[in-house]
């Protein structure tokens, strides 16, 4: 019985009645744990300041031991009652950190805390950072609010509900449908398959208390003005009136470079000098401090510590009339993979602040400028890190079905709070509104609202499939691709998703059977199958596309075309040559010995089966037929057709001329649908199973390499067929660098 068995009877049976006794914490036993998990307890729990764009200097973390325990929709308020379980917040209830690993729709959350003596004449403000999906919230036994959005931070001020000393009582009443319901949920499935997966509920951010005064800083937007060499902020008072003013000061390290002055709510321009203005790009993300001070005359009321960086992103068409993106005026092709924020450990949450940022990190050694963040919203401090390395974000909204009314206008609202809450962060340049048609709607319309939203960032209306031709990119993709969409005079044509190569590496693997989109063999073709890929995607740039996304940074569940492993612990290919390929430094591909893909080549050719020895370099195959490559069916995909084969098998023989090479960088180049065999002199070059749908790069054994010599050699070739079209070609290629990459 493999673990994913094991692991599903576990979630079924204790589904099925929660156990009376409440045990030290201790992570559950799950298929596979990062090498942070030996970092998470109930004293370290994500420690660190969950909103770095507003800080204050005095909060309490709430992150922890809580207690726990199964719902019922009409349940009474467990008010004052031991619950029977304990829980590790912020992970949840299915993961392996919470110590819990359960499936789970509804839930009650319990604990108790004490508010610090200092704060004393402030108004008390309790933060989610994020609870999926629908969260009640009491304290003391007093309803206190609700919120309903699996993605979004909302906070409740609970100082009316407060006792005036002692233990306070906070329980929370979660609600999540998971895959069952209508709300945007990404990729998350009550049946986990392929790509849909284990789903989170409850509390998987920081839960958080501050203390703030009655007349406070409510909200701070920040957009940069490059061409204006300002940054224009505006700041949202709670209890403010027309006598609080507002001073902001941006800061170099320890020099001021700027200050402003201005009303609450109205936009304050803080100009920078050119001589100190430092523009924020991957190759040099600079950040800078800013403090935002609420005043009433000359008295301090509210202060807050942020940070921006200046950046601009538009459109605009290159010197061949082509548009592009472009990045503070300067068109930089923007190469990234799928991230979908999943984590063996945790789920939806990273085990560690170290772990959010390793992503970023390796995302940038591998030589990726941008990210796409799929169908899922992160905590700040993710996006914080993406500021701070230089690492370009197309955020998507997550997905859901979107079949009724209510759910269209709860999509709506979560797609509101996304914009609005992460607007501040300069890595974000472009919202992805709908991601391959799923619960697609009203897309004209919310395009709109998002550009009206946010006009300083770019808007992709559907990545994949049901473009509606609005917004700035025409996004397709293209498995395993490379492909670009056709050149438009408005829009930057991207390539929304492409790759998905699989390789399962023993021992870092969520089940024993996995799946890619492509399999390789090893971490030696998944790289020289990257790198191919890669060669076309800077084709298909140099002819006018703007950006390409590569499926993904990490393997996810069974899902394993990831370029790491779920677990984070293995780089499956070659770091420094996927590196240098996302730079534009790849292989150049020289044809050795022609396909048939631009001009016939002839072949011997037989359809029944011929003596066991056919495929030696003496063997005599004059009784075969001959005719022109490439073998199979019409409507095959990628197939160069001219001669017909739509039998089981065919045996294939040809001689080629090599010339002087060096045999090591030479790779056999084939279109095979299905299983495929070739020989070279005799000896076995290659296998290859399942099918292709173009030309791809096959590997040469080191014993059929050390055959071939200058002069006439011998190619021979079976392929078998079982189901749809059919197809056999063959040639040889020589890979090498430019001399000066």
């Amino acid at each position: 019985m493999n673990r994913l068995s094991i692991l599903a009877i576990i979630v079924i049976l204790l589904a099925v009645a929660w156990p009376a006794g409440a045990e030290d914490w201790k992570p559950a036993a799950g298929p596979l744990m990062t090498r942070w998990a030996k970092d998470v307890s109930p004293d370290n729990a994500h420690p660190e300041y969950p909103r770095p764009q507003m800080v204050r200097s005095r909060w309490l973390n709430l992150n922890g031991l809580w207690q726990l325990d199964a719902a019922e929709a009409d349940d009474a308020v467990p008010a004052g009652k031991e619950l029977p379980r304990q829980i590790l917040v912020p992970y949840p209830v299915e993961s392996a950190l919470s110590g819990v690993m359960r499936a789970a729709d509804r839930v009650w959350y319990r604990r108790t805390f004490e508010v610090p003596g200092g704060w004393n004449g402030q108004r008390v403000m309790l933060h989610f950072q994020a609870v999926d999906w629908e969260a009640v919230v009491y304290v003391n036994g007093k309803q206190v609010g609700i919120h309903r959005g699996g993605y979004d931070p909302f906070c409740l001020d609970i100082t009316d509900a407060l006792n005036p000393s002692g233990d306070q009582e906070l329980i929370v009443k979660v609600f999540d449908p998971s895959s069952d319901g209508d709300q945007p949920r990404g990729k998350q499935v009550k049946n986990p398959r392929g790509i849909w997966y284990t789903p989170t509920t409850g509390i998987w951010q920081t839960v958080w208390l501050e203390p703030v005064p009655a007349t406070r800083i409510g909200r701070v937007m920040l957009v940069p003005d490059v061409d204006g060499s300002c940054l224009r902020l505006t700041v949202e008072g709670i209890g403010t009136g027309v006598e609080n003013t507002v001073l902001a000061v941006a800061r170099d390290g320890d020099g001021e470079v700027g200050r402003a002055f201005g009303g609450v709510g109205a936009e304050i321009k803080l100009n920078i000098p050119q001589d100190k203005l430092k523009l924020w790009s991957p190759a040099d993300p600079k950040l800078y401090d800013l403090s935002v001070t609420l005043k009433q005359g000359e008295m301090t009321v509210d202060e807050v510590e942020s940070y921006f960086g200046m950046r601009k992103i538009e459109l605009a068409k290159d010197a061949d009339g082509r548009m592009r993106m472009r990045l503070n005026g300067e068109f930089l092709f923007q190469m990234g993979p799928l991230d979908q924020g999943f984590w063996p450990d945790g789920l939806y949450t990273a085990p560690t602040d170290e772990a959010l940022r390793y992503d970023i990190e390796v995302t940038r050694r591998l030589g990726f400028n941008m990210t796409r963040k799929h169908v899922k919203i992160e905590p700040q401090r993710w996006y914080y890190w993406c500021d701070k390395l230089g690492l370009l974000v197309w955020q998507d909204m997550p997905s859901g079905n979107n079949n009724t009314p209510e759910s269209k206008l709860q999509f709506e609202t979560e797609l509101r709070q996304m914009v609005g809450g992460l607007c501040n962060h300069p890595s974000i340049i472009m919202w992805v509104v709908f991601n391959e048609g799923w619960g697609q709607h009203d897309t004209e319309r919310y395009v709109a609202e998002v550009k009206k939203m946010d006009p300083s960032r770019l808007v992709n209306n559907a990545s994949g499939w049901t473009d509606k031709t609005v917004g700035d990119v025409l996004d397709i993709h293209k498995y395993p691709g490379p492909a670009a969409p056709k050149p438009e005079a408005n829009r930057a044509g991207v390539l929304g998703e492409f790759g998905g190569l699989g390789l399962g590496v023993d021992g870092h693997t969520w089940t024993e059977k996995t799946w890619g989109y492509r399999g390789t063999a090893d971490s030696e073709e998944l790289t020289r199958r990257y790198q191919n890929l890669l060669r076309g995607v800077w084709q298909f740039q140099s002819q006018g596309m703007s950006a390409a996304v590569y499926t993904q940074i990490t393997d996810v569940e069974t899902e394993c075309n990831g370029l790491l492993t779920y677990d984070r612990e293995v780089i499956k290919p070659n770091v420094k040559k996927v590196a240098a390929a996302n730079r534009g430094q790849v292989p150049k591909q020289k044809i050795v010995v022609p396909t048939s893909k631009l001009e016939a080549v002839s072949w011997r050719y037989t359809l029944e089966k011929p003596a066991d020895d056919w495929y030696r370099s003496d063997f005599d195959d004059s009784a075969w037929k001959e005719g022109p490559g490439g073998f199979g069916t019409e409507r095959t995909p990628g197939a160069a057709v001219r001669t017909a084969w739509d039998s089981q098998e065919i045996w294939l023989r040809r001689q080629f001329e090599l010339p002087q090479v060096k045999t090591e960088d030479l790779l056999l180049l084939v279109h095979h649908d299905e299983d495929v065999e070739i020989y070279l002199n005799g000896v076995l070059a290659a296998r290859a199973a399942e099918f292709t749908i173009d030309y791809e790069e096959l590997s040469i054994r080191p014993e059929a390499l050390r055959t071939l010599r200058p002069g006439k050699n011998v190619m021979a070739v079976h392929c078998q067929q079982t189901q749809g079209g059919q197809y056999i070609d063959v040639g040889v290629v020589e890979l090498s660098m430019d001399e000066e990459e």
